[in-house]
């Protein structure tokens, strides 16, 4: 009764606005997208869409199927390509998630060597799910997700991979530099600067200055790490990240790591997974890889 054209046609014209466009991505007949819909409201017993002028409004089931069509879809195209990839002797594409703008930088030291190992495998490294990722993990649209806050659901199994110290980095020159230690109250007059994530979702926000009820001075945003420790050289501002990351800048840069607190803020680094597929041998071995190089 149900079959796969017909998620793709409910699918394909939410997006296009039309039968008449969605035929045309689907390569049907406008006449034989709308018979084929038309027969299935019939064995359903219910519109799919409602007629408002020349557009289309999906009703109640309509919208139903469109989540449907939604979450079953690309579980369905990465089934397929699996198989294509068995039939032919492939092992694929690793999908990774990205859920730490400065993690990159970390993951790269762990592609390379992986890449060598595992000739056979792709890696395809997606940035857009910021804070997003639980959910393209769900939707099939990655494979790995990499994250400091891992949301334990169902159906997903996070493994830590490597433990960090998330501490201020400010000038050498700065005021605070020479410090044990800092205390919420000494960024009062700072410029904070940060990637562009949520204020909810900084550590240097939701574990140390908010519970203070201190905020900085101005808060900024940059999306690039590099950027970032450039205006924190040259005095602009201070910024939170991971001590390691610091240290490989302070190498070549002037800048400092100071701790945040007199316990630090200690944080962990995760990757996850569908449970489903932990033990596929070319995931298996990306995190086993991860540990590695974490402890090296």
């Amino acid at each position: 009764m149900l079959e796969r054209m017909h998620l793709s046609i409910v699918q394909e014209v939410e997006k296009q606005g039309s039968l008449t466009a969605a035929a045309n991505v689907l390569c049907v007949t406008q006449s034989a997208l709308s018979h084929s819909m038309k027969k299935l409201e019939q064995q359903l017993g219910t519109d799919i869409w409602l007629r408002e002028g020349r557009s289309l409004r999906l009703t109640q089931a309509g919208q139903y199927l469109l989540a449907v069509a939604n979450r079953v879809l690309p579980q369905l195209d990465l089934a397929e390509e699996r198989l294509r990839q068995f039939a032919q002797g492939e092992r694929g594409t690793l999908r990774i998630g990205m859920e730490c703008h400065p993690c990159y930088q970390w993951l790269l030291r762990i592609v390379s060597p992986y890449l060598a190992a595992w000739p056979d495998v792709d890696v395809d490294v997606k940035q857009k799910f910021q804070f997003g990722g639980i959910g393209a993990l769900f939707g099939y649209e990655i494979d790995l997700l990499v994250t400091p806050d891992p949301l334990f659901k169902p159906g997903l199994k996070f493994e830590p991979v490597f433990d960090y110290e998330q501490v201020l980095v400010v000038g050498r020159n700065h005021p605070l530099a020479g410090a044990a230690y800092l205390k919420p109250k000494q960024l009062a007059q700072e410029v904070l600067v940060t990637y562009p994530v949520e204020t909810d979702r900084l550590d240097i926000y939701n574990q140390f200055l908010m519970p203070a009820g201190i905020s900085p001075k101005r808060h900024k945003t940059i999306e690039t790490t590099d950027i970032m420790m450039q205006m924190v050289a040259s005095g602009r501002g201070v910024a939170a990240l991971p001590r390691w990351l610091v240290e490989e800048y302070a190498e070549r840069m002037d800048v400092v790591p100071v701790r945040l607190g007199p316990r630090g803020i200690a944080k962990h680094i995760y990757l996850g997974a569908r449970e489903t597929e932990t033990q596929i041998d070319y995931l298996k071995a990306f995190v086993e890889m991860a540990r590695r190089g974490a402890r090296s």
